[in-house]
């Protein structure tokens, strides 16, 4: 096998736990054999046989689904219009649980526009792979070996046999996350809303799919009830929950389930859980540090007051996106450091964006491991494969020069600074849902930048890592080495 992460082939039966006998060394070579009998292939066989051709097709449809839902008349009030690029742009935000909003959603849509935006976040948050594996599965009944490795990579499963039982428990687990949320969130609405049952409701149900969902649209003007600990407290943790990752959250409630101590989680759960909160604490103390007297962020705060601000500032800019009011006020400094926390990013398979935070701590100990001159790539006293260090510096190098590219481009369609050019791309490539002013409705030429850097950063890291990642041929040719002066 080309892959040793997938491998589940007798050899590998003790690592592999019981789940060997499902998934034999020669599949792929059947599998290649099957392609080169040259018998004709449906339509229906065609697209299931490339999962990410399905998966980009599944994607777009559904943005022109959205976008022609968001121009209908119902979607807007008498006497207001959207226009075909707010309308796409809207579409690409939501499906892509970005949640960059260019019009107000609370004035300019209507409780059906809403809804769309609601639909569409809630099928872009459950992952557009964990939908596009179900569309394979309703239709083959089985997934073929090449969709199982790109499901499992979408999911963070090594163990190809549980893919199924995996789709399953994700949309399981995003439901309950979010009816939690909704409960979580009533009373404290209900209080805001002076007993208003119908607009309670409502408002439970949108932030309980948007902030699990990490997108940072609004049903209302008072957007985050920052200083609402009944309402924001429970935005936040559904919000922090979202940007974990499914592997996460499965692995965390399994051991919980079976009382396996943190020692012996998965080494994914704990590098995920360690950057994580390595970010928040780091983005805690700049706001607490650099922010301190912004008047615009801790305007007439006391100490504890400003703890809450900076508490919601460290988390929601990672992907979330709420509470927009004070943004655009914070120093350059901030808005470089957001970049970077955006660019970033959530956890792996998670509904953030970003290069994910495993992916930058895989990063950092490949840079550990080179200038303390150990070859192995080590974390919890396990050692990471080299494959996984090749597509953690493989996806960064190029969503970096991604997201370079689009803030050059904005810098000169949108007559941007650096600074506000690269917040909003990295703001659209992490799904961050936050915006200086560079997206604006005036300027369709800015949006379809900003869309494509959403689209790419949904899809982006899953499909680099799978064309690495897939399975090839053994090398049958391996070429002298030669040094190379690099530094």
């Amino acid at each position: 096998m080309a892959n040793p992460v997938f491998d589940e082939s007798s050899a590998n039966r003790e690592a592999s736990r019981g789940y060997a006998w499902w998934f034999s060394g020669d599949t792929f070579e059947k599998a290649a054999a099957e392609e080169r009998r040259g018998h004709k292939h449906t339509f229906r066989q065609h697209m299931t046989a490339h999962p990410g051709r399905l998966t980009i097709i599944y994607f777009m449809t559904l943005v022109v689904l959205s976008a022609t839902a968001l121009m209908l008349p119902q979607s807007t009030p008498r006497g207001e219009t959207t226009t075909f690029s707010t309308a796409m742009f809207t579409a690409v935000s939501a499906l892509s649980t970005c949640g960059i909003s260019i019009v107000n959603s609370t004035t300019h849509w209507t409780t059906f526009g809403q809804a769309v935006l609601l639909v569409s976040v809630q099928m872009g948050g459950l992952g557009v792979m964990t939908f596009a594996s179900m569309i394979a599965l309703a239709v083959n009944h089985h997934m073929k070996a090449t969709q199982r490795l790109l499901t499992a990579s979408e999911l963070g499963t090594t163990k190809l046999s549980e893919i199924k039982g995996v789709l399953t428990v994700v949309v399981t687990t995003t439901f309950v996350i979010e009816i939690i949320t909704f409960l979580a969130l009533f009373p404290g609405l209900w209080s805001v809303n002076e007993g208003d049952m119908g607009k309670t409701a409502w408002e439970a149900l949108f932030f309980a799919v948007m902030s699990y969902n990490n997108a940072g649209f609004t049903p209302d003007g008072a957007g985050l009830h920052v200083n609402n600990w009944a309402v924001g407290m429970p935005i936040m943790m559904s919000a922090f929950c979202g940007t974990l990752g499914f592997p996460v959250l499965l692995n965390l409630m399994r051991c919980a389930r079976k009382h396996v101590p943190p020692r012996r989680w998965s080494l994914h759960t704990k590098v995920t859980l360690t950057m994580t909160f390595l970010i928040v604490a780091a983005s805690l103390a700049w706001f607490l540090a650099v922010e301190w007297g912004n008047p615009f962020l801790f305007k007439d705060a006391d100490v504890e007051t400003r703890l809450r601000h900076a508490m919601v500032a460290a988390v929601m800019p990672r992907s979330s996106g709420f509470d927009l009011s004070w943004m655009p006020q914070v120093s350059e400094a901030t808005k470089v450091f957001m970049s970077a926390v955006m660019f970033i990013g959530g956890g792996s398979t998670s509904t953030a964006g970003g290069i994910r935070v495993t992916t930058f701590a895989v990063i950092l100990l490949v840079c550990r491991a080179s200038f303390t001159g150990h070859k192995d790539i080590n974390a919890f006293r396990r050692r990471i494969h080299t494959n996984v260090a090749m597509t953690a510096v493989s996806i960064t190098t190029t969503c970096l020069m991604l997201v370079l590219a689009a803030s050059m481009a904005l810098m000169l369609i949108a007559d941007a600074s650096f600074t506000n050019a690269l917040f909003d791309a990295c703001s659209a490539f992490g799904l961050g849902g936050y915006t200086v002013g560079v997206a604006r409705e005036d300027n369709p030429a800015a949006l379809a930048i900003l869309a494509i850097t959403m689209i790419v950063g949904r899809l982006g890291p899953m499909t680099i890592a799978y064309s690495i990642s897939r399975p090839r041929a053994l090398e049958a040719v391996r070429y002298p080495t030669e040094p190379l002066v690099v530094g």
